[in-house]
């Protein structure tokens, strides 16, 4: 969840937020005088974007992903023992 608060809310609530920042990967949006100014979340959250950017911007990797969800859609699944057969054998 994507929150809002003040810098000068931010600063007597900086431990709570680290919590909920950790915890419940909650995001935080810090604003001066109304204007963001900076984001706050984990380092793992912002992994994760990094990685989601990376696979978009890869138009192979988009294309197969697009394609995997049509085949879904038209119910053709693979079991999970076939998939580890294929992931061990390559």
């Amino acid at each position: 969840m994507t929150h809002t608060i003040s810098l000068k809310d931010l600063r007597p609530e900086l431990p709570e937020v680290a919590k909920a920042i950790e915890s419940k990967f909650d995001r935080y949006i810090v604003t001066k005088r109304g204007h963001p100014v900076m984001m706050m979340m984990s380092p793992e959250d912002y992994e994760g974007l990094l990685e989601t950017i990376d696979i978009l911007s890869d138009k192979s990797a988009l294309k197969r992903i697009k394609n995997s969800w049509k085949e879904t859609r038209k119910g053709k699944r693979v079991s999970l023992a076939s998939l580890k057969r294929r992931l061990t054998h390559v």
